[in-house]
């Protein structure tokens, strides 16, 4: 759930949105597709409403936009090189000789191989691989924007470390803008130029903004509000179980 929240995201950083489970964040990644509509309020992008823009317009924008699933969200029945080629086949009438050196070399931007992982299946890859084959995939359309659902979920602190690094890589060689959402405060301090915290907007009251914190990584775990250095240090959870068997 949102509330009274304003957010602009700047060209080119790299965004980080925190926050308790709950707290609205997929949900904002949700509007920013127009995957969702608010209720009130508007969502723009470039200064335009999406509300004024027809569908025909907003499904050419969303081709602006990379997205990487906390799942991956590969297409099971489809191979690697079928699931990083789809994008290309459904919204472009590229030559397919075309299409295969786009896809060889997204996939070697993540690094993996093309002639060693284009044949296998999702199925027959790890976690981490079906992470890396998911970002190749949002790469392969030359976004403005890329949107990360919680990269590291799920992955060893050494494959999440390659996440990180690939997420910064890409900043480093696209002129992206990035929006991550994560609970790993490592990819926080690794990825972030700016932090956003969102809290529940049900433990606030009506006045009292949603957002609750906006600036660097340092900032943040030197917040004196201890909703932040709580949260960024992994004590929130520690206190919420208190204050419940109290």
């Amino acid at each position: 759930m949102l509330r009274d929240v304003t957010l602009d995201v700047r060209r080119g950083e790299t965004l980080v949105i925190i926050g308790e489970s709950g707290c609205g964040k997929s949900v904002t990644l949700k509007l920013l597709m127009n995957l969702m509509k608010p209720d009130q309020g508007q969502v723009t992008w470039d200064g335009r409403p999406l509300t004024s823009l027809n569908d025909r317009v907003v499904t050419r924008e969303r081709l602006r936009f990379g997205y990487l699933f906390q799942s991956a969200a590969l297409f099971d029945s489809m191979n690697v090189f079928e699931n990083v080629a789809f994008g290309l086949r459904q919204n472009t009438r590229m030559p397919e000789d075309q299409v295969r050196n786009i896809v060889r070399d997204r996939l070697k931007d993540v690094g993996l191989r093309a002639d060693v992982v284009a044949e296998k299946m999702p199925a027959q890859l790890s976690g981490g691989m079906r992470k890396r084959v998911g970002l190749a995939r949002a790469l392969a359309m030359d976004p403005e924007v890329i949107l990360y659902d919680e990269p590291t979920t799920g992955l060893d602190p050494i494959m999440s470390d390659v996440i990180n690094e690939l997420i910064l890589q890409t900043r480093e060689r696209r002129p992206v803008t990035s929006i991550v959402i994560t609970h790993d405060m490592v990819t926080v301090q690794k990825v972030a130029t700016r932090i956003v915290m969102f809290y529940p907007a049900a433990r606030l009251r009506p006045d009292q903004p949603q957002i609750i914190f906006e600036g660097t990584a340092d900032e943040a775990f030197d917040s004196e509000d201890s909703r932040v250095s709580q949260f960024v240090r992994g004590e929130a959870g520690e206190r919420m179980q208190e204050l419940a068997a109290a």
